[in-house]
């Protein structure tokens, strides 16, 4: 047996047929019978197991996998790489075959909080992909490590220029703009009187700006004169 089919059948022995039932309806993307259902505690647990394997990377070069949770476990792996540029070259690996917003926004690689000095100049290339998900993960690249202290406004037109009629890609820039005004308001509030964005996305943005906790009531009754009736 191959560590493949071996991790398979110790993913299926944590199945959750509750959870998979629940869990298939959160991502439509992918075929209910490719879902095995864990949850994600558990996965994470074992990915910190199987990440000590010697023979890990053959399970990671074995792509496309068939299951859901064999992509999350993927991301988990890949996410205790210490090497910046190992951890690098598996994202870029694995990106392509990533086919739902969950296992995409699930990844957070601790290296990358030591390394935001080359990871901004990696970012870019993930936003200008043809790819929705390799798009959606450079986008929340740039909204989870570089709205704080490490925040240009330039970050802002970047993620504005992205185009794109996937769904996915404009709930993202709709988050990443939403929490930018929690954030950056005064460098972010023109992305919206300016009307940059393309008006499902503007109006999305102001939605989840108005839900967010973090941004005053005061700024909130503004955001809402600029919802867009067109």
């Amino acid at each position: 047996m191959n560590i493949t089919e071996s991790i398979r059948n110790q993913l299926f022995d944590f199945q959750d047929k509750e959870y998979k039932s629940f869990h298939e309806k959160l991502i439509p993307t992918v075929n209910p019978d490719d879902i095995i259902g864990i949850r994600t505690p558990c996965l994470r647990k074992y990915a910190v197991k199987v990440a000590k394997l010697s023979n890990v990377s053959t399970f990671l070069s074995d792509l496309p996998h068939k299951y859901y949770e064999e992509n999350n476990l993927h991301g988990f792996i890949i996410e205790q790489i210490k090497d910046y540029d190992e951890c690098i070259k598996a994202i870029d690996e694995f990106l392509p075959y990533v086919n739902n917003w969950a296992t995409c926004d699930s990844m957070r690689p601790v290296i990358f909080k030591k390394n935001k000095d080359i990871l901004i100049k990696k970012i870019p290339e993930w936003i200008q992909s043809d790819k929705t998900y390799t798009i959606r993960f450079g986008i929340e690249m740039l909204m989870t490590y570089f709205l704080d202290d490490e925040f240009q406004p330039n970050y802002n037109d970047m993620v504005s220029a992205v185009k794109s009629e996937e769904y996915y890609v404009n709930m993202m820039i709709a988050w990443y703009f939403a929490t930018a005004l929690a954030k950056q308001y005064d460098s972010t509030i023109r992305i919206l009187t300016d009307n940059v964005l393309d008006n499902w996305t503007h109006n999305k943005t102001i939605r989840k700006a108005i839900e967010s906790r973090r941004i005053d009531d005061d700024k909130k009754v503004y955001l809402r004169t600029l919802i867009s009736t067109h």
